[in-house]
């Protein structure tokens, strides 16, 4: 038998790739699961093999809303077109934080041409580009927060300051979000230190994701981030607001069989003439308290609250 028939050294072959590729039936049920695969998500093979794509591995979200297995699901819309799908999307990795991947969904035909599945391929952040160059040179120079690796309020002063001079010279816009975690010290107080470090590292990962790699995401205090997002406008700033506060929402850990969330709170605002660090800091600080969607030139906040849930 000429060895490319073998069916080990096809596996071997998709094995090899750093992209995911899995395989389902028509019921969504996982029947194959690369190492790829396993490296994009998190998921082991044992993890998935006979479940449905539904259960919390391959939940597919947008830029704007977090929808599981919907008609707009890549594998959904392929199977009804009949047509391979590509989309960029998020995934709920196994550590809690989502992720974002770029999928492709492709039927799956048998020699007669009928459908028997899908193969999905999904590319990550890791593939696609990698880990930064100056991580290590930054940490060394005391640049990064300890608990999450994101540049730390120093950082993120330092970015801020040469954004308003661009923005004060050449009229560049961009916004600032800024993320608070409600009531961190009851969480610290009833999970312990190490779960108070793991959601937050959750948390920093899931932001990471969320935004574009041109945006600047650290760590601002011990229960804010922020983050930065270049030629933005106020319009965009509310979508983008939205996107990050359904994602984060949504970050977990597990901790001795519970799920664990928190609360977020969120609140944006864009760069105005005449602002520095501390007035644009301030507006959209003053959202966080506020709570309210307000006109151009305020800050746009939001809040989403996800309890603690017990799955024992």
């Amino acid at each position: 038998m000429p060895p490319f028939n073998d069916p080990d050294i096809c596996r071997d072959i998709l094995d090899g790739l750093q992209i995911g590729v899995s395989v389902l039936d028509l019921q969504h049920k996982i029947v194959f699961w690369s190492d790829g695969a396993e490296r994009v998500t998190g998921y082991s093979r044992m993890d998935v093999l006979g479940h449905s794509c539904a259960e919390n591995i391959l939940q597919h979200c947008n830029h704007i809303s977090c929808e599981m297995c919907t008609d707009g699901c890549p594998i959904s819309s392929a199977l009804h077109d009949a047509k391979p799908i590509e989309a960029v999307t998020f995934i709920h990795h196994k550590s809690g934080h989502r992720a974002q991947v770029h999928t492709w969904a492709i039927p799956l035909r048998d020699k007669h041409g009928s459908i028997i599945g899908i193969i999905q391929t999904f590319e990550g952040d890791f593939a696609l580009a990698g880990p930064g160059p100056d991580d290590h040179s930054m940490r060394e120079r005391g640049c990064l927060d300890d608990t999450t690796g994101l540049p730390n309020e120093a950082m993120m002063q330092a970015h801020l300051r040469e954004l308003l001079g661009t923005f004060a010279e050449l009229q560049i816009s961009f916004g600032v979000v800024c993320l608070e975690v409600s009531d961190l010290d009851k969480f610290r107080a009833r999970y312990g230190q190490v779960a108070t470090r793991s959601i937050l590292q959750v948390l920093a990962r899931t932001l990471r994701n969320t935004v574009w790699p041109t945006d600047f995401v650290g760590r601002w205090s011990e229960e804010r981030f922020l983050v930065i997002l270049s030629g933005c406008h106020e319009d965009a700033l509310r979508l983008i607001s939205q996107r990050i506060l359904s994602m984060t929402a949504n970050a977990t850990i597990q901790w001795w069989g519970e799920e664990l969330s928190v609360a977020i709170s969120i609140a944006g605002t864009v760069a105005l003439a005449g602002d520095t660090v501390a007035s644009l800091l301030l507006r959209a600080q003053q959202g966080l308290r506020g709570n309210q969607v307000a006109a151009s030139g305020h800050a746009l906040a939001a809040t989403a609250s996800t309890s603690t849930n017990s799955k024992t």
